[in-house]
């Protein structure tokens, strides 16, 4: 679990893609620090495995979904990424509930200058829309952010200075590509109503996949 605060911009070293699958090695310093072989580092937002590690980096394999779901096969050398360690237990959260899954990709339309802060607007699917909501947190590229404005298109962040000179999202430009993740609270929770895809869960209505009383009640609530 992370929180989407970046910890370090990192440089991509080397992406190999071999078949669907792969791997990316990653100049790093301030994360390497209680790092060990098999612990978690989101890269953009990506949780990824450390499956080696040197004085100055580590590489992580990337799996077909990954690829499939995130911007990172896009990644050249030299592209600077953002990176967390996973939230240690005794943590403080400064963001919101990362899981380091991505649910997909957007673009970016615009960047626009107001006073002290840039406006970010983002365009980017329905079902990613959907769980998008004003004053609620969003991860783009692993940057947890507050929604300022959404609409059936696109949604707009407004980036502080600190966040801007900490994180790569002020480097990217119109057309580019960012993950997403929607909060995952909000995720479960359409989950439970029975709303994603009109699919049905055990213990709901079968009509209507809705939650009921009885099902609450049922299961201790």
């Amino acid at each position: 679990m992370f929180t989407g605060i970046i910890e370090e911009v990192g440089t991509v070293r080397e992406l190999v893609r071999s078949g669907t699958a792969g791997w990316i090695d990653v100049a790093a310093e301030t994360v390497l620090g209680g790092t060990k072989i098999g612990d978690s580092i989101a890269v953009n937002g990506v949780c990824l495995t450390v499956v080696s590690m040197s004085a100055d980096g580590f590489v992580a394999d990337v799996m077909p979904e990954t690829f499939d779901r995130s911007n990172l096969g896009a990644l050249r050398v030299g592209n600077p990424v953002n990176l967390e360690r996973a939230m240690a237990a005794d943590g403080r959260f400064g963001g919101h509930i990362v899981s380091g899954h991505i649910d997909g990709t957007g673009r970016v339309e615009s960047l626009e200058e107001d006073g002290n802060a840039v406006w970010v607007s983002i365009r980017t699917a329905p079902e990613i829309l959907r769980l998008i909501v004003e004053k609620g947190s969003i991860a783009i590229d692993g940057i947890s952010l507050t929604v300022a404005y959404v609409d059936a298109e696109r949604f707009k962040v407004s980036i502080i200075p600190h966040t801007g000179e900490e994180t790569t999202l002020l480097g990217r430009k119109s057309g580019d590509e960012v993950n997403l993740e929607n909060d995952i609270i909000g995720k479960y929770v359409e989950r439970l109503l029975g709303l994603s895809k009109g699919e049905d869960f055990p213990g709901a209505e079968a009509a209507g996949g809705g939650l009921t009383m009885e099902f609450l009640a049922e299961n201790g609530f």
